[in-house]
């Protein structure tokens, strides 16, 4: 079938072979390296939610989903159900994969947002029980343990009694008679203890002979002592071995009624590790979730910066060159769109990455393009790529081109059919289905891709059903590379013009490349038609593989032949007859592509102003963001201050008072009362500040001024105490009074007051200890913060320490950087007098200790 040759075509099993490389599980990995997309966009809807809910976890959480412990078990259902006894090991495997499944569902039930995959989980049974019997019956070897049954127990109690036995009898044999032995010691051959005799001195320690060496010099000899013993531990190991199986016989049972629970396990473990694998994929894709659109409701596909996956893998893995991403922009009118531009410019590059992208979105993966991806959900994914030449079935290179165009023709003008998949044997794996997920469960022996039988997985083989017509045409996407080559110009021309007027009635979207300029001008007669094409840079004479919309391509093919070293005369001549026309073509479109060059310049440049901008904007709202937090936190501290205050200075009060009260009412002690109220105001209420001076002219030397009576402007060589100054204009100098000049702008100056002689009042000191103490109210500890956050800290211990007159501040050696910090805050801060590094004794160039005012 076309669509399954289309996959081929578009490399999506080299895909798939990447995506299973990111897979936790065998299960997982062959799910991935066989996944197909689903067919019917509801499916594909729960797939892409299934791999956003496990792109969230693997992108919010350190460890994401684990699938530790979980194994392919299928191949122990079938024999189990069969009434086939299962091994230890099985055993072992079917209870560690109970309990891995188990963590599975109880870390997603732990989980928020995350409703699909809950729901996936939900009816999962993992019967704990029937883990926990196994663990009990079988030990880590895989073997059964003692412990499985009393019998069992009891059988291996009297083994081990006559293998001591038996080993105490030999151990007595080769002290006595160790002449007689090639080596002291005890060994067995089968299931029988023997000792290496010399065949000389075989007489010498009696027995049966149950081996002989290589060379004859050496026989096994089982002593007659041991004899009876060894065969009473042949019996014993009889009865464990019957013993053994029937426990293995009745957890094999045990777990063939429950096998259809168990299947259960396996799909949804295969379906989670599904939706990992490609969450996983998708974050190293750098991919983002697609959005399906409607194209009826004139949404347009948007893919920008798209990156044809397998590039990527490649570029990463193999040393590949850089990947040049591509924009699709389509309007939802379009139906055609007519890719033209030189060899190797990358135009069939192009039809692979969409067609791989929708291919990729339809199956439940994110798309390698910046968001917003979105495009629609095409039902069937067609192409034609390639040369299909076939000497042996007769086919040029047009024939082949055209069967494959039919049989897209076909596809596209036949009825749904539903697809009734059965059990299907795929070599040495089997597949069944659960729900819409799809698990294909190898044998061990048939794991590799050269064991598997493609003709069972020919779609051929499956039978269709329900045939109904339909009742409006299919949502289809055809990729066709080089429509119409391989022919005749004009004969080819006209054929591919009329196949792309065709599908863009019968199809959602077609894309083709082209080297035809007859189909250039589709786009002008039919607005469902537009042009794009690959840039080729005329300078190095080579592509850029950058896409342009709109333009129509140039060959090139001249340029090229001239790059690749073909005769200059040859292409001159072919220059020639090519005529004039041609060539005034190609100079409008060089035009067209110069012209678009400028403007995406000018774009981009227009981009990188708006991101310092928005940059910028950023960097000052945080800056203001900070400031008020300051601020905020600077009134804060100065409120708590003012309420410590006045709680002291009540506290002070009542204590006044109550002295008052308790003692004689005498005018000496209201008097002492009335100076103790006096000191406490005086105390914790701070002095007014000074009224600020208002701002005006103050002439200074060096400034210019001007005279308004003479009607000069004058520079300043002194100033005196009186008011007087001294200043030059040309060549005289002279002393005006300061009331005769003003500033160029016009401002008078301020009026000079001489200070009095009667010295103004000292301010009443804060009373302080005479030396200072250090405590731990005038000492912060900032070691480990910011110096913004420092800053913040340190200002309210200052405010709390004004009392004391000094403050240590420890901030620590480290880099240095924290205390120059500190010491750039005190040298502007109003409060603090000076600062020095602490004392050795008291800390070193780890301390600070400021000063206050």
């Amino acid at each position: 079938m076309i669509q399954s040759e289309t996959l081929e075509l578009l490399e999506w099993s080299r895909l798939c072979q990447h995506l299973a490389t990111f897979a936790a599980t065998k299960l997982g990995a062959f799910a991935a390296r066989y996944l197909h997309p689903p067919a019917t966009q509801p499916e594909s809807l729960d797939l892409l939610a299934q791999t956003k809910e496990a792109y969230q976890l693997e992108t919010s959480l350190d460890t994401g989903l684990t699938f530790d412990g979980i194994q392919d078990i299928g191949e122990s259902l079938d024999r189990a159900e069969l009434q086939g006894i299962l091994s230890g090991e099985e055993l072992l495997a079917i209870a560690t994969t109970l309990a891995g499944v188990r963590r599975l569902r109880r870390f997603i039930e732990d989980q928020e947002d995350v409703p699909i995959l809950k729901e996936l989980v939900a009816d999962s049974r993992t019967y704990p029980e029937l883990e926990q019997e196994i663990h009990r019956c079988i030990d880590e070897r895989g073997d059964v343990a003692d412990r499985a049954t009393p019998k069992l127990a009891g059988i291996r109690t009297q083994m081990k009694s006559l293998r001591d036995r038996i080993y105490e009898i030999l151990q007595g044999i080769v002290q006595r008679k160790g002449g007689a032995l090639q080596q002291q010691l005890i060994t067995q051959r089968g299931d029988r203890f023997v000792l290496p005799v010399k065949a000389p001195q075989k007489d010498a320690i009696p027995g049966i002979v149950q081996d002989t060496s290589s060379t004859g010099a050496t026989l096994y000899v089982e002593p007659k002592a041991i004899v009876s013993l060894g065969n009473q531990l042949r019996t014993q190991r009889r009865q464990e071995q019957v013993e053994a199986e029937a426990v293995r016989r009745a957890l094999t049972e045990q777990v063939a009624a429950v096998k259809p629970d168990l299947e259960r396990l396996l799909v949804v473990a295969t379906t989670l590790d599904l939706a990992t694998a490609k969450a996983r994929y998708s974050l190293w894709l750098e991919a983002n979730p697609p959005r399906f659109i409607d194209r009826n409701q004139n949404e347009s596909i948007t893919l920008r910066q798209l990156r044809h996956p397998l590039l990527v893998w490649q570029q990463k893995h193999e040393q590949g060159t850089s990947v040049v991403p591509i924009d699709v922009q389509i309007q939802s009118y379009i139906r055609v769109v007519a890719i033209t531009g030189p060899n190797t410019g990358g135009k069939t590059v192009t039809l692979k990455t969409f067609g791989l992208a929708a291919l990729m979105a339809k199956a439940g993966l994110f798309v390698p393009a910046r968001e917003p991806v979105e495009l629609p959900w095409f039902e069937q994914i067609l192409a034609d790529i390639g040369d299909e030449q076939s000497i042996e079935q007769s086919l040029s290179t047009f024939s082949g081109h055209i069967r494959r165009i039919s049989r897209i023709i076909e596809a596209i003008t036949t009825p749904k059919e539903e697809l009734q998949v059965d059990r299907l044997k795929v070599g040495g794996s089997q597949e069944f289905q659960v729900g819409r997920l799809k698990v294909l469960r190898e044998q061990p022996d048939n794991l590799q891709p050269d064991n598997l039988q493609p003709d069972n997985l020919q779609p051929d083989n499956l039978q269709p059903a329900n045939l109904e017509e339909p009742s409006t045409p299919r949502a289809s996407l055809v990729l066709l590379d080089e429509v119409g080559a391989g022919t005749d110009p004009a004969e080819g021309s006209a054929l591919a013009i009329a196949l792309l007027k065709y599908l863009a009635n019968t199809t959602q979207l077609t894309i083709a490349t082209t080297h035809y300029g007859e189909l250039k001008a589709l786009k002008y007669q039919d607005e469902r038609f537009e042009n794009a094409s690959v840039e080729f840079d005329d300078q190095t004479l080579s592509p850029t593989y950058r896409l342009l919309w709109g333009i129509p391509g140039r060959s090139n093919a001249l340029s090229i032949a001239r790059r690749l070293g073909l005769n200059p005369s040859v292409v001159d001549q072919a220059q020639t007859l090519l005529g004039g026309a041609s060539e005034d073509v190609n100079e409008v479109i060089a035009g067209l592509e110069a012209q678009r060059r400028t403007q995406e310049t000018k774009a981009q440049q227009a981009n990188q102003l708006l991101q310092q901008a928005e940059s910028l904007h950023q960097e000052l709202s945080e800056r203001a963001k900070l400031l008020q937090e300051r601020e905020r936190e600077l009134k804060l501290s100065q409120e708590r201050s003012v309420q410590d205050a006045i709680a002291q200075a009540k506290k002070e009060i009542a204590q006044v008072i109550r002295q008052l009260q308790q003692g004689s009412q005498t005018a000496q002690n209201a008097q002492k009362a009335t100076n103790a109220l006096k000191e406490i105001a005086e105390r914790q209420i701070p002095a007014a500040p000074p009224p600020k001076p208002k701002p005006g002219f103050r002439p200074k030397v060096g400034d210019r001024i001007r005279i308004p009576r003479l009607n000069q402007t004058a520079e300043i060589l002194s100033t005196a105490d009186n008011g007087e100054l001294t200043v030059r204009f040309g060549l005289m100098k002279m002393t005006v009074a300061l009331t005769d000049v003003e500033s160029l702008d016009g401002q008078k100056p301020e009026n000079v007051v001489k200070p009095t002689s009667k010295p103004a009042p000292a301010p009443t000191p804060v009373s302080r200890p005479a030396t200072a103490v250090r405590t731990s109210k005038n000492t912060i500890d900032i070691r480990g913060s910011r110096v913004a956050n420092a800053e913040i800290d340190i200002d309210q211990a200052i405010s709390k320490a004004i009392e004391f007159g000094v403050l240590w501040i420890i901030h620590g050696k480290g880099t240095g950087r924290l205390r120059q910090g500190v010491h750039a805050f005190l040298e502007q801060h109003p409060l603090v007098e000076r600062f020095k590094l602490a004392e050795q004794s008291e800390g070193g160039t780890g301390v600070t200790v400021a000063y206050l005012k």
